[in-house]
């Protein structure tokens, strides 16, 4: 499975997401790639902390290879690291991704990704980690999956911003991509006890939105996570937020 984890709203915990999902399915025993199309890096720092800036390649090596017209193609495990935690890779994104953008954009190469991680035989799963907006590396992402998770904070914007969402991802799906299915919505950073993010819970759900049953709740221990560049898998094993985490990656069923 390919999922791509996506949302154009920044701060709603899409590496966050991404990165410990796919830690969880390499410690289930599953051989597990991460790609970060990011330009602000999370994912890539998450996983790698200060390592991730002596990567000889990244994510902006294949797409600078991918506007060069190549007979054979490109090679996508030339772009693949190691993290250092078992049946767990990754293909780095880069700070400079938006210089290649427009050149991207207008020569039409919204399948080369897709291309590229159907090749790659050798990985059981596969989680993209997206930019904060509707752009060619979303699109790519997109046509790429086959799996669309969606991160949700719980106001009224985020809801009222879901909906468009919705709709790119349906126009994706008729247009480029009739093997992508919505996973489902997390809601992320859930406060049980606050009243407005049940109420808005309850209205997604009223609308007959895909929410998943398994929510994440606020916690520190992401931060300090985050800080030791180790998932919580690895990090806190027995904690409430890994356990939910944990779930989440369950009832997707991956």
């Amino acid at each position: 499975m390919r999922t791509v984890v996506f949302n154009q709203k920044g701060g709603v915990g899409k590496s966050s997401i991404a990165t410990n999902l796919a830690a969880i399915s390499a410690n289930q025993g599953k051989r597990t790639l991460l790609v970060d199309l990011d330009p602000q890096c999370n994912s890539s720092h998450y996983l790698l902390g200060d390592r991730v800036n002596d990567l000889e390649q990244d994510i902006m090596g294949f797409f600078s290879e991918v506007l060069e017209f190549r007979l054979n193609g490109v090679d996508f495990s030339d772009y693949v690291a190691a993290t250092g935690l078992e049946n767990l890779d990754l293909v780095a994104a880069n700070p400079l991704l938006g210089d290649l953008h427009a050149k991207l954009e207008a020569k039409h190469k919204i399948y080369k990704l897709r291309e590229a991680l159907t090749g790659l035989s050798e990985y059981d799963a596969i989680y993209i980690d997206t930019p904060p907006a509707f752009n060619f590396y979303t699109l790519s992402a997109l046509v790429a999956a086959t799996n669309c998770l969606i991160p949700f904070d719980c106001d009224e914007f985020s809801r009222q911003a879901l909906y468009a969402l919705l709709q790119n991802v349906q126009e994706v799906q008729v247009d480029h991509n009739s093997e992508l299915q919505v996973g489902g919505i997390v809601i992320n950073q859930f406060q049980p006890r606050a009243t407005l993010p049940r109420q808005i819970v309850e209205g997604l759900r009223e609308d007959k939105l895909p929410v998943l049953d398994s929510f994440i709740s606020s916690s520190v221990k992401m931060k300090e996570s985050h800080n030791e560049s180790l998932p919580l898998i690895h990090y806190a094993p027995k904690h409430k937020l890994t356990q939910e985490f944990i779930a989440l990656y369950q009832e997707l069923g991956d």
